[in-house]
């Protein structure tokens, strides 16, 4: 087998071409120019270069737990390996590789600037999740962790100062692949919590733009897009296949869970669920995903997914879910019990105001203590609504997918996805924030700008 690493990491250092505007008519980049900062290998490819050497575990979910690590993962520019070698849109995705992958699309792009002073945002392709491995892994390092990044903003303050001090970093932004929780410790916390990071609050990087899978309660610097589903389409005929699937899937079951089966020691959301499948298996199907059973494994949850009507999105560890993306995908209609599960995360990508098109809310406190019924609720949807629904979930499903890097010109002029979308809102947000340094009191900076991006 050809080691993924020889075809991925060339690629990545191509240096980037910036976009020509026709003289002649208005100019097609205007607002839209993208610098890459140009980084040492040591925050980005070479951290790739570690993944067979027990650094981290980025091995292939079907290798043997003695052999050494394939580094599979890194397949296909980190969308990783083809679930089946004739698939053409299906792969085995790690999140924890959409920073690598992200970098491989921002290289597509048009209107890269070669010089910073010319571009409207500056890109840095550092992959903040990988290097966070070793601080959140390994026990040795647990006292280190409010160190990540450090080495980042020292880089940044040092070489080429100008770019960063031009507008105080509020130009900047870059990928981390999981949930702002996880890099918000406290520097000074002591004991220092296992399994996360302090790199968000770094003072060097107060003003980047961070785009997690996640965001806080109260985002300043980040804002949450989509998981990454298995799903990768590279034609716009790719695309319209699986949707129309979708659409003609006849659904049979009323409610759907995906996740952990086992029944939680105290009342949660989770656990009236689970009681709730239990006891009305006419209408509830339970897709048993503990212990990572279905992390590499889409067929095990996106045929049962295509055969149901609501896909239930409780909140785990923290309020999303990649299970939510599967569901939209697969046109099942997700039910929310909290509005930190999407809601109040996604609005690039999914407009707060379109929610109550496509999804249902139940409040996770009524049904856990207030006795109302999950299969009742979704039984008294009356069929046309559920049917219109389900064509407004396939409707938003292209801005939530991440298109194949190389695809076709039809698909990229056809659909913006996931990546096109986070993108265009962070250039909104950077206009937004330098328009109010220079044009208004410092404080406006501070203010919430306006969140939904509807295209």
């Amino acid at each position: 087998m050809v080691n993924p690493l020889l075809i991925f990491l060339p690629f990545l250092s191509v240096a980037a071409l910036p976009g020509n505007a026709d003289a002649a008519g208005p100019d097609p980049c205007a607002g839209r120019r993208i610098h890459i900062r140009g980084l040492p290998p040591r925050f980005n490819t070479d951290l790739l270069r570690h993944c067979g050497a027990n650094a981290f575990p980025l091995a292939d979910p079907s290798a043997a737990a003695t052999s050494v690590p394939p580094c599979e993962s890194l397949a296909n520019h980190g969308l990783g390996p083809r679930t089946h070698p004739r698939s053409r849109s299906w792969y085995r995705t790690d999140a924890r590789l959409l920073e690598a992958f992200f970098h491989r699309r921002i290289l597509e792009r048009d209107c890269l600037a070669d010089d910073p002073a010319d571009a409207d945002a500056v890109f840095l392709p550092y992959y903040a999740a990988l290097d966070a491995l070793p601080y959140v892994i390994d026990p040795a390092l647990l006292d280190e962790s409010a160190r990540h990044g450090v080495a980042l903003a020292e880089f940044l303050s040092r070489d080429q100062a100008h770019i960063l001090s031009r507008r105080h970093g509020h130009d900047h932004f870059l990928v981390v692949a999981g949930s702002a929780w996880d890099y918000a410790q406290s520097p000074v916390a002591e004991p220092r919590l296992w399994g996360s990071t302090s790199l968000l609050r770094l003072p060097e990087l107060a003003n980047f733009t961070f785009l997690t899978l996640e965001s806080r309660t109260w985002p300043w610097q980040e804002h949450a897009i989509p998981h990454p589903t298995s799903f990768h389409p590279s034609s716009l005929g790719h695309l319209r296949a699986w949707l129309a699937r979708a659409r003609r899937s006849r659904r049979a079951t009323l409610m759907l869970f995906a996740g952990g089966a086992s029944r939680p020691s105290r009342p949660n959301i989770r656990g009236s669920i689970l009681s709730e499948c239990a006891n009305r298996t006419d209408a509830c199907v339970v897709v048993d995903c503990s212990g990572g059973k279905c992390a590499h494994e889409p067929v095990r949850y996106m045929r049962p997914m295509l055969r149901s009507k609501f896909c239930l999105q409780p909140p785990g560890d923290t309020p999303t879910r990649r299970s939510t993306f599967d569901a939209i995908l697969a046109g099942c209609v997700p039910v929310f019990f909290e509005d930190l599960a999407a809601r109040r995360q996604y609005g690039w990508h999914l407009p707060p105001v379109r929610y109550d098109e496509f999804s249902v809310h139940m409040p996770k406190e009524a049904v856990v203590f207030g006795g109302v019924r999950i299969v009742e609720t979704l039984e008294a949807v009356p069929e046309e609504e559920v049917r219109r629904m389900r064509q407004r979930v396939l409707e938003v499903a292209p801005r939530v997918v991440y298109r194949r890097h190389g695809s076709t010109p039809e698909l990229r002029e056809a659909v913006k996805d996931a990546v096109d979308l986070a993108v265009d809102g962070v250039l909104q947000r950077i206009r937004w924030r330098t328009r109010a340094l220079e044009d208004g009191p410092p404080e406006r900076i501070y203010a919430q700008e306006e969140d939904s991006v509807d295209r």
